[in-house]
């Protein structure tokens, strides 16, 4: 959270780096005063005031065994507020690349109506457990839509993203973002839209990417991962970064955006295990790793076990230089990816899962695709 003091510095910004949501509690009278001068400064504002709705909502999840008459929600809120005036009731948050003033429940009536409808598939306990959780995630192509549902679902407390690209128009056949957003840092878009569906959750951005400088930061700083998500386009830093987090003793999961394959590598549970499998074992020379032009193919190709690959991802893979600049990503693809990292990432958080390995959600043989 920026602090209210911080307001009008923020405000001034530049508006394409502005990612962190500003928070004002009426109950305070220095945050009062600096909500007014904003109301004061900012012409354009767009205030959205359903906290009463919220309170419904919030009332109703504290009886779920009763079906409330109108007058009995009217009654329970106003004992809830005990006085307080309707206004000053929670927090205020301001969003400052669209002008959004928004009244919110406080951050644990926020989070407890928010969840309220993933009981019992999580439980409050374990959504309490989720919330002190960190994960990182390194790649935004196939990264944001893990970001955005790992914050929908909230399985954790903070996420941390890197990436250092800029969204693209050819980007957006997989991301999921508006063309009003072309030219701005994918960590930002990400960042932004995790506060819009929940202001609570922490977001910390890496938009140099996941480098040899800011690792270990990204993986520390602020707390030790809980889970590293690594579905970055770099070999260099997927294999860096593996290191790192099996030095660190941090699990890492990789969506490979094809046939749904998915790895799991728990060096939580077993810090003396191969990175990759062993898949890279060959290329090891004194414990390392290193990518030149004579291995990288090699490497590449070891990595995603090419012979395991989609028919239609090998003729891609034959094409790129020459008929394709890139390997193809199709949202469907990106948003299952989401789907099962995220999954994954729940359990291997609660203690659910243990094992690590190579997993495939493959449609073309659920559905007996030719």
């Amino acid at each position: 959270m920026i602090n209210f003091l911080n307001i009008l510095a923020a405000a001034s910004e530049d508006e394409g780096q502005l990612y962190k949501p500003l928070f004002f509690n009426l109950k305070n009278a220095e945050e009062k005063q600096a909500l007014q001068q904003l109301i004061e400064k900012e012409r354009r504002l767009f205030v959205r005031d359903g906290i009463y709705s919220q309170l419904e909502e919030w009332v109703k999840c504290q009886h779920p065994s009763k079906k409330l008459t109108k007058d009995e929600l009217a009654s329970l809120i106003e004992n809830h507020l005990k006085g307080t005036a309707l206004q000053d009731y929670g927090v205020w948050v301001y969003y400052p690349w669209n002008k959004n003033l928004v009244h919110l429940l406080g951050e644990d009536e926020f989070v407890e109506v928010r969840t309220n409808r993933n009981r019992n598939k999580i439980t409050k306990e374990e959504q309490a457990t989720l919330q002190s959780k960190i994960i990182g995630v390194a790649g935004l192509s196939v990264g944001q839509s893990i970001a955005l549902t790992l914050a929908m679902e909230r399985v954790c407390g903070e996420i941390r993203i890197a990436d250092f690209d800029t969204a693209e128009l050819s980007n957006l056949n997989r991301i999921r973002t508006g063309v009003h957003n072309l030219g701005l840092r994918k960590t930002i878009i990400a960042a932004r839209e995790i506060a819009e569906i929940d202001p609570f959750i922490n977001v910390k951005i890496y938009s140099d990417g996941l480098t040899q400088q800011n690792m270990d930061s990204f993986f520390t700083d602020g707390g030790k991962l809980d889970l590293f998500v690594e579905v970055c386009d770099s070999i260099d830093v997927k294999i860096d970064a593996r290191f790192k987090a099996r030095d660190l003793h941090i699990p890492v999961v990789m969506d490979t955006n094809d046939r749904g394959m998915l790895d799991v590598e728990r060096f939580d549970l077993d810090p003396q295990r191969s990175v990759f499998h062993g898949y890279l074992d060959g290329f090891l020379v004194d414990g390392k790793i290193t990518v030149n032009a004579d291995n990288r193919s090699g490497i590449l190709m070891s990595i995603l076990s090419f012979e395991s690959l989609s028919k239609r991802m090998q003729l891609s893979m034959a094409q790129i230089g020459k008929s394709i600049n890139t390997w193809p990503q199709l949202a469907s693809s990106v948003v299952l990816g989401g789907a099962i990292t995220t999954d994954i990432c729940r359990r291997i958080l609660l203690g659910e899962h243990s094992t690590s390995g190579r997993y495939y959600v493959d449609l073309d043989e659920i559905f007996n695709v030719e």
